[in-house]
């Protein structure tokens, strides 16, 4: 059983990074949603209030992509357009 929980926190860890690491808001949000979800899986004293956290700052990190495509008219986490 402990192997099966250890391979699902990597899956989560191995998606999450995926996610963090792509060009648009979007995806990066999911990810650090997606690490957070695996940082909670692990036995922690406190996890109550770190999936609170973590369900607070995903909704700041949406409010301020969505503030930084309403300026910028894209979503790319640089601020460029991104294309050639």
């Amino acid at each position: 059983m402990e192997a099966l929980i250890a391979l699902g926190v990597g899956l989560l860890t191995a998606c999450g990074v995926y996610l963090a690491l792509r060009g648009r808001t979007v995806p990066v949000v999911l990810g650090l949603t997606l690490l957070s979800s695996a940082v909670n899986r692990l036995p922690q004293a406190l996890v109550l209030t770190a999936i609170e956290i973590s369900i607070g700052m995903t909704a700041f990190v949406v409010m301020l992509a969505l503030r930084a495509r309403a300026e910028l008219g894209n979503d790319h986490v640089d601020g460029e357009d991104g294309g050639a």
